[in-house]
């Protein structure tokens, strides 16, 4: 495979994963995310601003959260966040420990 079909590959992966958390799925809470699997819609749009950082492009955090939550953050999380249990922040903490180096936080 040549490395323009892989990166066309990986983008309609990327895009795939994106609409199934933001329209099929926003049920399922970033907390929820990123316990079990250690990352959520906000590391998406983290590494979506890293990798603009990266190729020389200016992008704020809350620029790259309304790219990819395709509307400014505050009013997702009012239409679909719910408050967090405390079992729910606990296993955050966990979590976040595991899954998010010292450069990332």
């Amino acid at each position: 495979m040549d490395d323009q079909t892989r990166i066309e590959l990986e983008a309609a992966a990327f895009r795939r994963l994106r609409a199934h958390l933001m329209e099929k799925r926003t049920d399922v809470q970033n907390i929820d995310l990123m316990n079990l699997a250690g990352f959520c819609r906000n590391c998406l749009s983290r590494w979506y601003q890293e990798a603009a950082t990266e190729r020389g492009i200016e992008m704020t955090k809350d620029e790259a959260r309304e790219i990819y939550y395709g509307m400014p953050y505050d009013e997702w999380k009012s239409r679909n966040q719910t408050e967090a249990t405390d079992e729910q922040q606990a296993a955050f903490k966990v979590a976040f420990a595991q899954n998010v180096g010292p450069e990332e936080s």
